[in-house]
């Protein structure tokens, strides 16, 4: 295995009941990662997501902070003997603050306060404008932006959310707008259009009256230089000053998430890295397959795999 490595951090969609139980029984200092998150939001979502209801793990303020306390553990575990070897670091939407995190810019007490924050403000937003998010699945013989752009002209806003890869992208925006959309991404040669299970239509300008209090949210914080270069979201640009940070964590709200680009940006500056996803499921790890197919992959969220990690680390060869 290569001894560099390319941390990523998954978004929301990847939660699920059980999610770092597990760890919290296995090392101490994964239950002092889940401890840290509850103590910061004043809530437990460490039993929230060992136990569910899944319902209630799914809503957008628990499922954020709790996918950011499974990462956090995960690390918490690896980062003695895995920090050394990370070169740069990248999360998808949520997954960014946790990238934030591993690369030392956002401690984890700091961290949950804000993606708490991040995710009240985007569901109340969510119930202010009522929005849709659909992932369509396929190559399309017309671009998503212009079937978007009709879209919006003839129904309701709709934009890109999610540029995930090649032949899957999340379209964003009020419901009419989001259904015309689908109709004619399906004229295009969508395979499919999967409707998502979210609160509202995030990455997009519906999503605009929650920026300032996300904004205050991250001034209210302490932030550190990250060690290690995070590539963005918003422009896969790799990012080593907190204002930066800030500003384009900001964006990310409304602006669509490139992380097509941020995967290629990462697989050439790292070709030789193994690309680790860190945390709950291991969808990061399959896309990552579809846009950089030479680069290794590797995914850890649980005790087995964090021991297997372990052991690779420590004995190189």
């Amino acid at each position: 295995m290569a001894m560099d490595f390319v941390v990523l951090l998954p978004g929301q969609g990847s939660q699920k009941v059980g999610m770092g139980k597990d760890l919290y029984e296995a090392f101490p200092a994964a239950r002092e990662a889940f401890h840290t998150v509850d103590d910061a939001v004043g809530a437990s979502l460490s039993t929230l997501a060992f136990e569910g209801p899944a319902d209630e793990l799914t809503r957008t303020l628990n499922a954020q902070p709790a996918l950011l306390a499974h990462s956090a553990a995960v690390w918490a575990v690896l980062q003695g003997a895995l920090a050394p070897h990370v070169r740069a670091t990248a999360g998808h939407s949520l997954g960014e603050f946790s990238a934030y995190h591993v690369a030392g810019a956002l401690e984890l007490a700091a961290a949950a306060r804000i993606v708490r924050r991040r995710g009240t403000l985007m569901f109340e937003q969510g119930v202010a404008r009522p929005g849709a998010m659909v992932a369509i699945l396929g190559v399309l013989t017309t671009s998503i932006d212009a079937i978007c752009a009709q879209a919006s002209s003839e129904r309701g806003l709709v934009v890109p959310a999610n540029y995930n890869s090649e032949e899957q992208v999340v379209i964003s925006g009020e419901v009419a707008g989001v259904e015309r959309a689908m109709e004619l991404a399906k004229e295009a040669g969508a395979k499919r259009c999967l409707p998502l299970p979210v609160s509202g239509a995030f990455h997009s300008p519906l999503m605009a009256p929650a920026v300032e209090g996300l904004a205050e949210a991250m001034r209210a914080e302490t932030w550190h230089t990250p060690r290690v270069p995070v590539v963005a979201n918003v422009n896969a640009a790799a990012v080593q000053d907190t204002d930066t940070a800030r500003t384009l964590l900001e964006q990310q709200l409304t602006a669509p998430v490139q992380w097509t680009q941020v995967v290629r940006t990462l697989a050439e500056r790292h070709p030789e890295a193994t690309f680790l996803e860190i945390g709950t499921g291991a969808v990061l790890t399959g896309l990552v397959r579809r846009i950089a197919p030479s680069v290794a992959t590797a995914n850890c969220g649980t005790v087995a795999e964090v021991e297997k990690l372990l052991t690779s680390l420590a004995s190189p060869t």
